[in-house]
């Protein structure tokens, strides 16, 4: 029995979560919140009354931080609520490829190319005009729950 060998099938990652638990009272607006599963900008909140029997409750109004899609949740205050790891990263842009991928630069010195191009017209047509003139162009990559994408650009000068 003891000369078998066991062999654990591991589909997770190093165990860092994705979220982490807050009180629904405390979140506020600009945080951050996962409704449906999504990271979310909250953009509104607000907090009604305890009834005659229960919790006063949290009613989130946010923003998909990704799709840009407006969601909503009611929470009792005292409940927990997932809150996103949302990381922003900036990296310089190397190079645009046909198939709407870009080839970035990170800090030490390796690219990252496993990025599309934003979704966003006008984030879109100011980093293909910019990388078209020739410009140091840095994009700002925000990334939460296993998801990344570009959100915002810099101009650092010409080359």
């Amino acid at each position: 029995m003891s000369d078998e060998e066991h062999h654990f099938e591991s589909k997770a990652d190093a165990g860092a979560s994705k979220t982490y638990p807050q009180q629904a009272g405390t979140i506020r607006k600009n945080g951050y919140i996962v409704i449906k599963g999504r990271p979310c900008k909250v953009v509104e909140v607000s907090t009604s009354k305890t009834g005659k029997h229960g919790h006063a409750k949290c009613h989130f109004i946010a923003i998909d931080i990704f799709t840009a899609k407006k969601l909503e949740d009611i929470v009792p205050s005292s409940h927990n609520c997932d809150v996103p790891h949302v990381n922003r990263t900036d990296y310089q842009l190397i190079d645009i490829s046909e198939d709407g991928f870009v080839s970035l630069l990170t800090e030490n010195g390796n690219t990252k190319d496993d990025l599309r191009l934003p979704t966003d017209d006008s984030l879109l047509t100011q980093i293909k005009d910019g990388f078209a003139e020739g410009k140091d162009l840095v994009v700002s990559v925000m990334s939460a729950m296993g998801e990344e994408q570009i959100c915002g650009l810099k101009d650092i000068g010409p080359k």
